[in-house]
């Protein structure tokens, strides 16, 4: 039986834990090439056990792959592809971690021949570490993963990629384009961007601001722990989501604008209102997620 050929386009947190994890599920099963920039990371994604081989030149990794993930920074998911198209053997699958699917879709929709098949992925997970030195093969063990699930693509070719991606451990669910855009919006984007602004908040302190800097504990760490992430990955995801996220945002600002209003007045019972509805709804949600797969 012939062995899986994978090639991984962007070869750092996600793609590199991709890369590990499959290695170690399948060893030999599996020969994994991976597409690098420089010398450095080349031999970094080589050492780790990411990667059989590394390369610059874009024929050599994907020529022979019948796997290609996309793992680069949303916006240069698309000028890739067009990249690696004529490289592309008949019948190769691509797929992506890329945080928006609207975007992506519909403009690799528009670019691939009929024989190129697209099936659009999300990994729920990551770290506020990136490049191949903070990859691990358990990154995805018990996460959700999104697979959008287009009629288009033939059942043998999402069992084809199915059967590779399993041994990632991870928790597949299904989603249209724009629902899952929109619930990404609210799960992972919107909550990125106020960490950024909590960050952005303390250092607009002005004269207060060492004082501030001297009070920092638990809480400030883990509310902003994740504005420590890749500026350009989440560039691109604003630019590639931008209704959802504004939508959300402007919910998310009105709730602020009945909390300020409510402080202002000094209605305890409605600030106490709201830190009771909250505190229930997420123990709630929580519980709920935890008796399904692990949230942490």
């Amino acid at each position: 039986m012939s062995r899986t050929k994978l090639a991984i386009i962007g070869v750092g947190l996600i793609g590199g834990s991709l890369g590990l994890c499959l290695k170690a599920a399948l060893g030999d099963g599996i020969y994994i090439t991976g597409l690098c920039r420089s010398e450095a990371s080349m031999r970094a994604a080589i050492d780790c056990g990411a990667v059989d081989h590394a390369s610059s030149d874009l024929a050599a990794v994907v020529g022979d792959a019948d796997i290609v993930y996309l793992s680069p920074p949303v916006l240069q998911i698309v000028p890739m592809v067009e990249r690696i198209l004529p490289y592309l053997k008949e019948g190769t699958i691509l797929t992506d971690a890329g945080s928006t699917k609207g975007y992506v879709y519909e403009a690799l929709h528009r670019i691939l021949p009929p024989h190129i098949y697209y099936v659009p992925g999300h990994p729920m997970t990551g770290r506020e570490k990136s490049g191949v030195e903070a990859a691990t093969k358990d990154l995805f063990v018990n996460k959700a993963y999104v697979i959008i699930d287009d009629p288009a693509v033939p059942q043998e070719v999402k069992e084809r990629l199915m059967a590779v991606l399993c041994h990632t451990r991870a928790n597949f669910t299904t989603l249209d384009l724009e629902q899952h855009d929109r619930c990404a919006a609210v799960i992972s984007h919107v909550p990125h961007l106020a960490a950024a602004a909590l960050v952005t908040l303390l250092n607009r302190s002005g004269d207060d601001l060492d004082s501030c800097l001297k009070l920092i504990g638990g809480g400030f760490k883990d509310t902003t722990r994740i504005a420590s992430s890749n500026a350009d990955m989440w560039a691109d995801i604003c630019m590639t989501n931008e209704k959802p996220i504004a939508d959300s945002l402007r919910q998310l600002q009105t709730i602020l604008s009945e909390v300020i209003t409510a402080v202002e007045a000094g209605d305890r019972q409605a600030v106490h209102d709201y830190f009771v509805a909250s505190k229930e709804r997420r123990d709630g949600i929580l519980h709920d997620a935890e008796q399904k797969f692990d949230t942490n």
